[in-house]
């Protein structure tokens, strides 16, 4: 049996650059942190001449290509593998469609797992690329590659998107003081939505093809953001970092009516209101998690968000990217 398993993720700065519409003619940049919440996915052979698929459905069929799942039945076609005599399984410690970049994370843990069935070694970028590849060019998703290239490679990574669609990834150099405090001081909330994030990205997507000047400024404005953010995390001054966030977050809501709503800004201002320095809501837009910067009001934001019925999910960072746990 091959198991596999690929972390989630949260945007520290840039997000949004990642789409081809805007790198392919501007060039993209962000930083991103993988974190300790998996998408894990098994393989192992039977002894049915069938193809046995359970995520939250299950299929049961001839080959892969009789898939219904598209990034499933595509992966198998990339890597060769038909499927008869074989069962995948995948688990998820976080749903769907909450802003943690799932879709790219459960591309990489996949295709993982059939390269590892196929004993063939691959290399982060060459994973991250192949995910890529599926979800952007053969399902012509109109997503951006930062959920796929952070999933494959873990820790706080800065990534540059290059107009000829390479990229370029970097650990950011933080003190490991500044790890344990932006560790311990960046707080996850759920809002208990979860949503598409191609609806959200498809208007981003259009504009910028259309040479939205709106659109455009904003991105540019978010790019800059994200190498500040950077910047002041490297200097470990994780109070600018959070403040920063607070302005990501204010001009992100700029870029779409849907990516926020009345009830997700009142628990933004409550948070404000009650120890959070900034924060922003994580992923496209229109559900999912909060995400706050809080050192000594830690304890107040805890108490207002609970008052508030949101649930905190706890996290550590993840350092190892995509990887074969047994197999």
């Amino acid at each position: 049996m091959i198991i596999t398993r690929s972390p989630l993720r949260i945007s520290l700065g840039g997000g949004g650059t990642d789409l081809p519409s805007y790198y392919e003619r501007h060039g993209g940049f962000l930083v991103a942190a993988a974190i300790d919440k998996y998408i894990y996915t098994t393989l192992h052979q039977t002894f049915v001449p069938d193809l046995i698929v359970k995520y939250s459905k299950l299929e049961r069929v001839p080959t892969a290509k009789q898939l219904e799942h598209p990034i499933i039945r595509e992966a198998f076609d990339l890597v060769g593998v038909e499927g008869p005599y074989l069962e995948m399984t995948s688990m998820a410690d976080i749903p769907a469609g909450t802003g943690l970049g799932s879709s790219g994370s459960f591309t990489t843990s996949l295709l993982k797992a059939l390269h590892g069935y196929k004993k063939n070694l691959v290399h982060p970028a060459e994973l991250a690329a192949q995910a890529c590849y599926i979800e952007l060019n053969r399902l012509r998703e109109p997503i951006g590659k930062q959920d796929q290239y952070i999933a494959a490679y873990g820790g706080i990574t800065c990534f540059e998107f290059q107009r000829d669609g390479n990229v370029k990834a970097w650990p950011l150099k933080l003190s490991e003081e500044t790890l344990y405090n932006l560790e311990d001081n960046l707080l996850l909330f759920f809002t208990g939505y979860s949503r598409s994030a191609s609806s959200i990205l498809k208007e981003q997507h259009d504009k910028s093809k259309q040479d939205d000047q709106a659109m455009l400024e904003n991105l540019h404005f978010i790019k800059d953001l994200g190498r500040q953010s950077a910047a002041a995390m490297e200097k470990g001054d994780l109070r600018e970092f959070a403040r920063l966030m607070d302005v990501h977050w204010k001009r992100k809501k700029e870029r779409s009516g849907n990516m926020s709503n009345g009830q997700i800004d009142e628990w933004y201002d409550a948070a404000m209101a009650n120890g959070a320095l900034g924060g922003k809501l994580i992923g496209a837009g229109g559900g999912g998690f909060l995400m706050f910067y809080a050192d000594e009001g830690k304890a107040k934001l805890r108490h207002a968000m609970h008052q508030a019925g949101l649930t905190e999910v706890r996290f550590r960072f993840d350092f190892q990217g995509t990887k074969v746990l047994e197999g």
